[in-house]
């Protein structure tokens, strides 16, 4: 029989690493011209079944909180595989100065029920319309009702992220691909 171990204390940042990965989601917003701005996030959850809702976490100096402010609905999508050097690339920059869109090389299909559009090929896409906003710090968490759910099954694969310093694969079985990393 083993003997008791005793945990040792350590930092924030190494306790958020070893609890990763999480799944990693990109939120669709519109700034107050209606142009569509895309941020990549990892702190997000399911915080009700009845009604479907959605919880994401943005950062206050964020333009994508800018985005939500003005236009109170998000289109929660799980990026593909195939997606990910895009994904990476909209969690890294600022939708301040360049089009996500183009820049990630994703094509925009309309949403059903809410304004932003949906990432073409997620593996997951859900239209949001934010119920209510909650303060936490340094981020504001915005609780969305979901309203409208669209995916792709034939792309099981999404992504979970590394402490926001690598992205990797795993699909619904749990098979992971490792070799995919954007640092």
């Amino acid at each position: 029989m083993r003997g008791y171990e005793q945990m040792e204390e350590i930092s924030w940042d190494k306790a958020v690493e070893l609890a990763s990965p999480y799944p990693y989601v990109l939120a669709v917003t519109l700034d107050k011209n209606g142009k569509p701005n895309i941020i990549g996030l990892g702190w997000w959850t399911i915080t009700s079944w009845n009604p479907w809702m959605i919880a994401i976490s943005i950062g206050h100096s964020r333009y994508s909180r800018e985005c939500i402010e003005n236009c109170a609905e998000f289109v929660l999508c799980f990026p593909s595989e195939e997606q990910a050097k895009g994904a990476w690339l909209c969690g890294n920059t600022t939708g301040r100065e360049i089009d996500k869109f183009a820049e990630a090389g994703f094509r925009q299909v309309p949403s059903t029920v809410v304004k932003p559009p949906i990432i073409d090929g997620s593996t997951v896409a859900f239209e949001c319309r934010v119920a209510k906003k909650v303060e936490t710090g340094d981020h504001k968490l915005y609780i969305g009702e979901v309203v409208a759910i669209h995916g792709s099954p034939d792309r099981p694969r999404h992504l979970y992220s590394i402490h926001y310093r690598k992205l990797v694969s795993i699909d619904t079985q749990g098979n992971a691909n490792f070799r995919l990393q954007y640092e």
